[in-house]
This record gives C-alpha cells, sequence and structure tokens, in this order.
C-alpha cells in the first residue's frame, strides 16, 4: 500500500508551491470547492490533469496513482521492518550479508525496532545508518547505543557525525552518503554497493509514488533538487528503500511518481 494518494501528492505540491485552493482555482480557472473536494478526496480526472499542469506534476503519473503499485521486492539481503508508529507504520531497512547485519533508522518506540530484529534472527548488528532526527525514525535509538552500537546519523545527539559524500565500509558493503534535504534539515540517503545491485534509502526524502511534505516553498524546490541531483545519475535497477511504505525501484518512480 502507498504512502501517500492524489489527495495528498496534491497537497504536498500545493503547499510546495505556498498556493491555497482559491489561489490555485485563479490560475486553473477551477473553482475553489472543486479543488477543495479534490484534495479531500474526490477524484476527478480533469481537475487532476489541470492542477497537475499548475503543480508541475506528472500528469499521467497523477492520473494513474490510485492504480499504481511498485513490484514487490525480491532481495534475500534486503529486510523491511514494518514497525508501529502511533496509528501508522514506519520503515527501518536491514542489509544483512553472511559477515554483517546493517540497520536504517530505528523506528518510534523504545523497543519495537529490537524486537523486529530478534523476529528474523538478527541479535547483533554493526552499525546503524539513521537519514533524519523525525521522532518516528529515532525511537530506538537509545537502546542501541546501550549496546554500544555505532549510530551514523546528521546532526543527532550521542550519534557519529556524517555528512553528504562521506563513506564508510561495512565489511563488504560501502555506504556513501547523499544530501536528501528538505522534508527535514538535515537529511541523508545513503547509496550502498556491494550487493550486486544499486540501492539507494531514501528516508522519508522520496516514498513509492510520492515525496515527504515540506514545511516552506524554498525547502520544497530544495527537496526537489536534492532528488534531482541523487537520483539523475543512478539506473533504472536501483532499489530505492523508503521511510513509509513498500520499496520501489527507480525506473517504477520515474513512471509511476508525480514529483519525477
Amino acid at each position: 500500500m502507498l504512502e501517500d494518494d492524489f489527495s495528498y501528492v496534491t497537497r504536498k505540491a500545493l503547499r510546495g508551491y505556498g498556493l491555497s485552493a482559491s489561489e490555485a482555482g485563479k490560475r486553473t480557472g477551477l473553482s475553489e470547492n472543486e479543488i477543495l473536494a479534490f484534495i479531500k478526496g474526490d477524484f476527478s480526472a480533469s481537475v487532476a490533469r489541470q492542477l497537475a499542469t499548475l503543480l508541475r506534476l506528472n500528469p499521467q503519473a497523477l492520473l494513474d496513482l490510485a492504480s499504481y503499485q511498485p513490484k514487490p521486492l525480491h532481495h534475500s539481503q534486503i529486510h523491511r521492518l514494518d514497525l508501529p508508529s502511533g496509528p501508522d507504520r514506519v520503515n527501518a531497512w536491514l542489509i544483512w550479508t553472511p559477515d554483517i547485519a546493517v540497520l536504517f533508522d530505528t523506528g518510534k518506540q523504545p523497543d519495537s525496532c529490537a524486537v523486529a530484529l530478534a523476529a528474523v534472527g538478527v541479535r547483533q548488528l554493526n552499525r546503524i545508518f539513521i537519514t533524519h532526527g523525525h521522532h518516528d525514525h529515532i525511537g530506538g535509538n537509545a537502546s542501541f547505543l546501550a549496546k554500544n552500537i555505532i549510530i551514523h546519523a546528521p546532526a543527532i545527539e550521542h550519534c557519529r557525525p556524517i555528512f553528504p559524500g562521506d563513506a564508510i565500509q561495512c565489511g563488504p558493503l560501502t555506504l556513501r552518503a547523499c544530501d536528501l534535504s528538505g522534508h527535514a534539515t538535515p537529511s541523508l540517503g545513503y547509496h550502498v554497493e556491494g550487493l550486486g545491485v544499486p540501492i539507494l534509502v531514501t528516508g522519508d526524502a522520496l516514498f513509492a509514488g510520492s515525496i515527504g511534505g515540506c514545511p516552506t516553498p524554498a525547502l520544497y524546490q530544495h527537496a526537489l533538487s536534492c532528488l534531482h541531483n541523487a537520483l539523475g545519475p543512478l539506473p533504472d535497477s536501483t532499489i530505492l528503500l523508503p521511510g513509509h511504505g513498500p520499496a520501489t525501484t527507480l525506473g517504477e518512480e520515474r513512471v509511476g511518481n508525480p514529483f519525477l
């Protein structure tokens, strides 16, 4: 199931351009009520097309979002930990080889991530990498720090600082940080090399079919720029591991994500 439907995507884009429903209506010729109904979940293809043009979204991707679902991830060394976050869910991602186990983000609740790791047979982690400091992604940090597990993170207390461009070797894996700020600042993505297929852990910067919401128009533009810089050189086969919702691939997102 995708993290966002068409109404969430449209609201995020409207906020990204600093537009109210009435202002968007003046620019498109739609009525304010038509736009309010759309962003409350009443889908209309004609409204979708006009708003997509105004908001520089991919019109066909917005039209098809209700039926968009990336193919299931089948990779024996990548495991999604689907963790509780109040009424919602949040991801932590485990990448393991015969020699090492690396975790990305630690969920919201203090112990839910450790319990999920034990359930899949992982008793020891080599390193943890945090994408950003929102509470639903760092709630388990303390329990792992108490076990003296090294946590690399952007500007988070008690963690080892890591910056865009930094690379860390973990056994056969190389982890390279890149700037994916915007939804949160600072925020990092992690390129993972060594599993035979390119991988990018995106945190909340990108979901299947959407992106993380941004608090200001300036940060929205910055987020899109960071995604462009990070994703542009990558092949379609790149596996994307988001902070919420299912894994996807860059090729699927280039077609199915309205923001791309």
